[in-house]
C-alpha cells in the first residue's frame, strides 16, 4: 500500500473536508485497498474497513500514535502512546457471518452505520442494528429481556471475533485509579492527522510562493528534507531583516 504523498494528501484533504465521517472513512478505505471493487467498500465489515486504515496510516505516518482520553471519574486527561504492532491482528475470517443463539449475523459494515447516523437513542441503536445484521430478523425474539440478552451475546461474540470492528483500549487514570475503556476510531484519528499535515503543508506552499514565487507543483515536488531546509532558511532571513529594522528604528 503506497503512502499519502505531499500532493496525494492534500487532494485527499480537500476532498474529504466537507464530507461526514463516515464518507470520509469510506474515501479513506479507497485508498487504502485500491483493489477492492468501489461498489462493494460500503458493504465490507468494519473490522476489514478499519483494519486498512490503519495500515494506511502506518504506512503515511509511522506506527506510533500519541493518543488521550479524558477519564470519566475525575476529568483528568490522560496521554499515552500506542504502536500498531501492539494492537491486535486483523482478523482473516471477517466476511463469515457470526451464529450467536440459534441465530446468524452478519458483520456491521459502513452501511450499517450510516442507517444509525441520525440516531439519538444508543439502545434503539443497537436494536437496529441487530436486526439490520440478522440473516433472518423476523426470528430474532420479540420479548425485550430476551432480545436484550441476545443483543448482549451478540456484542460480546463480535468483539471477540473481530476487535478492529470497534477497537476498544483499556485504560487506568493515574490520578484517581478509575478504570475504564475508550474506544479508538482509526477514521477519526486518521482524518485528524491528514488535516493537521495539509494545513501546515499549505503554510508552507504559501511562505515558499512568497520567497521565491515557486508554484504549488514545484514547492511539493520537493523533498520534506530540502522543503524544511529552504523554508528554515526563509525564517533566518526574516529574522535578519527583523533585526535590522530594530537597529535602524534606536539610530
Amino acid at each position: 500500500m503506497p503512502a499519502l504523498t505531499p500532493e496525494h494528501l492534500l487532494t485527499v484533504w480537500e476532498q474529504s473536508a466537507r464530507r461526514h465521517p463516515i464518507d470520509r472513512a469510506l474515501l479513506l478505505f479507497a485508498i487504502a485497498a485500491p483493489h477492492t471493487p468501489p461498489d462493494t467498500l460500503a458493504d465490507q465489515p468494519l473490522g476489514v474497513r478499519n483494519a486498512a486504515l490503519m495500515a494506511l496510516r502506518r504506512d503515511s505516518f509511522g506506527a506510533r500514535l500519541d493518543a488521550w482520553a479524558d477519564c470519566a471519574a475525575c476529568g483528568e486527561r490522560l496521554e499515552f502512546v500506542l504502536d500498531s504492532g501492539q494492537l491486535p491482528p486483523a482478523p482473516t475470517d471477517a466476511q463469515l457471518p457470526l451464529e450467536i443463539g440459534g441465530h446468524r449475523f452478519r458483520r456491521p459494515t459502513s452501511r450499517n452505520l450510516a442507517r444509525l447516523a441520525g440516531a439519538t437513542d444508543a439502545d434503539a441503536a443497537a436494536r437496529q442494528l441487530l436486526h439490520d445484521c440478522a440473516e433472518s430478523a423476523a426470528d430474532l425474539p420479540r420479548d425485550p429481556v430476551a432480545l436484550r440478552e441476545l443483543l448482549d451475546a451478540v456484542d460480546a461474540a463480535m468483539d471477540a471475533a473481530d476487535p478492529w470492528a470497534d477497537l476498544t483500549l483499556g485504560i487506568r487514570c493515574p490520578a484517581c485509579g478509575h478504570e475504564d475503556e475508550a474506544v479508538f476510531d482509526i477514521g477519526a484519528y486518521l482524518w485528524d492527522e491528514i488535516d493537521s499535515h495539509a494545513r501546515r503543508l499549505l503554510d508552507d506552499i504559501h511562505t515558499l510562493a512568497l520567497a521565491y514565487g515557486w508554484t504549488e507543483p514545484e514547492i511539493l515536488a520537493l523533498s520534506d528534507t530540502r522543503r524544511a531546509a529552504y523554508l528554515d532558511r526563509v525564517q533566518r532571513e526574516r529574522i535578519q531583516v527583523g533585526r535590522g529594522q530594530f537597529e535602524r528604528g534606536l539610530a
